[in-house]
């Protein structure tokens, strides 16, 4: 392992040069769709993750910047996911951006700016490098909310957003503090280090986890922490809807693992107990509240709390017996569950984007009335998609849901088996939100004649994301087998 080796961090270095350059060509460009911009920066993203999936196949840990950035196969292999979500959400966002008069070059360098932060998180190996990354992609990503200015919903949401976000940041920030006054270091191996040595201060730790454990369950928008998700999902364009709720849950889960795994696993007991809480609150408030709504992205909003939920659970099965390989399982099976939601997210939410048109926002369910009649594909593949959010095979989200059950099984604690049976209770009854969107699409009469009009590239994408949760549904294990090296390198270095 090089102490210093630029090399770590070169994707990183890569995206903050092209971003500034996007931002400079955008100066000259005069074409209203934004081509030489648009290309510039799915080039760029395409680069930055071909760079991180290369290092992760080389599967090699170097530090960086004095130790206080790792690169990780766990930390490229999410990179190259958040760089490909990214990818993805501004091919659906482009020709809705294109109408709606956001088709300017603030979107695609915001959205670098943003997925430079993921980047930061995914990298960080020190309490400051985490929190400056997510500040640098919470305050994009604010930006974004209110890129259409002459919006009044949208710059509600955006407050919304910047307002929680920051009080979020500064449970993170108050929580890190008090890390800091017990242990005498803003390094996570060495706070690793210091709690493993006999935990002085105990008190003091406890009451900084607390506050830790808040300030991610507000990034994750996980209950009791959920206000700001249905609001800013409802409230933002969908385009950056999506730009929320896809990559940034990938730094999300992250930083969980950095904080409280490789830094804190020493407070397993106490951290544990509060992800069980965050866990069943989330899954209890996101399925209940979801029955009850009717507009599409505020169903998927407390959907999202209800999956974030599920993959919490993954994390509370982590240390049990003090099982190396049992812990690897578990964290490897919320990994799982954050790709693949991610990947179905992409694609629910890129639906919406596709079915809205000019003038008119395709955001309340009764808007996918009839649609089988209107475009039978189209209809399938949004079929697999709330199939796969309700965890019914084949589709990848019965494979995700299996594998985080499996880890609370495989414990063989009461409690555990317990957390388990509830998990697929409230599942259950979720899936009745799902099926649904299902039955509206299929078997209720077409309110709206116009033609669904989309280029071919989204149609393209689209269907192939429709195929990936049924291609990883039906063979899950390459996937899964990924999520389980990059852990267990994380947990080993």
């Amino acid at each position: 392992m090089n102490d210093m080796n630029w090399l770590a961090i070169y994707p990183e270095i890569l995206l903050l040069v092209m971003g500034c350059v996007v931002a400079l060509v955008d100066l000259w460009v005069t074409d209203e769709q934004r081509r030489p911009t648009y290309w510039l920066t799915q080039l760029t993203l395409v680069v930055v993750a071909g760079l991180h999936f290369s290092y992760f196949d080389a599967g090699l840990t170097s530090y960086a910047m004095q130790n206080m950035v790792v690169a990780d196969p766990m930390g490229h292999l999410l990179a190259g996911f958040a760089c490909v979500a990214t990818l993805v959400t501004l091919v659906y966002a482009r020709p809705y951006a294109g109408v709606r008069e956001m088709l300017k070059g603030e979107l695609f360098i915001l959205s670098l700016f943003a997925l430079l932060g993921i980047n930061v998180m995914l990298s960080a190996n020190n309490f400051l490098v985490i929190y400056l990354g997510l500040e640098l992609m919470s305050l994009s990503l604010s930006a974004l909310v209110a890129l259409r200015r002459d919006n009044g919903v949208a710059t509600e949401a955006a407050m919304k957003y910047f307002v929680l976000g920051a009080l979020a940041s500064g449970f993170l920030l108050y929580g890190l503090s008090m890390m800091y006054g017990a242990t005498g270091s803003l390094s996570i191996p060495q706070v690793f280090d210091v709690i493993s040595q006999g935990i002085p201060k105990r008190d003091v730790l406890v009451f900084g986890v607390v506050f830790v454990v808040a300030g991610l369950a507000f990034k994750l928008g996980a209950a009791p922490f959920h206000m700001w998700v249905p609001d800013v999902y409802q409230g933002a364009p969908t385009a950056v809807t999506l730009l929320i709720g896809a990559a940034p849950k990938l730094a999300a889960f992250a930083i969980t693992v950095r904080l409280l795994v490789e830094g804190m696993i020493g407070l397993a007991v106490d951290w544990q107990q509060m992800l069980v809480v965050l866990a069943v609150m989330s899954l209890l408030i996101g399925n209940i509240a979801a029955i009850a709504q009717t507009n599409l992205k505020r169903m998927l909003a407390y959907s999202t709390i209800a999956n974030m939920g599920f993959m919490l659970l993954g994390m509370t099965a982590g240390v049990v017996h003090g099982n190396t390989q049992s812990a690897a399982n578990a964290y490897s099976s919320a990994m799982f569950y954050t790709v693949t939601y991610v990947l179905t997210t992409l694609g629910t939410f890129g639906m919406v984007i596709l079915l809205s048109r000019q003038g008119h926002e395709a955001e309340e369910i009764k808007d996918l009335a009839g649609l089988g009649k209107r475009s039978p594909w189209f209809a399938l593949v949004m079929t697999l998609f709330m199939f796969s959010l309700a965890g019914v095979p084949p589709t990848v989200g019965f494979h995700a849901k299996l594998a985080v059950l499996q880890a609370l099984v495989t414990t063989n604690v009461p409690f555990y088996l317990g957390l388990a049976v509830f998990a697929v209770v409230v599942s259950l009854v979720g899936a009745f939100y799902y099926l649904r969107v299902v039955k509206v699409m299929f078997f209720d009469e077409p309110t709206d004649a116009f033609a669904i009009a989309a280029p071919a590239d989204v149609r393209v994408l689209m269907s192939l994301n429709g195929a990936a949760v049924l291609v990883f549904g039906l063979l899950p294990g390459g996937l899964l087998d990924l999520c389980k090296i990059a852990i267990r390198q994380a947990l080993t270095t």
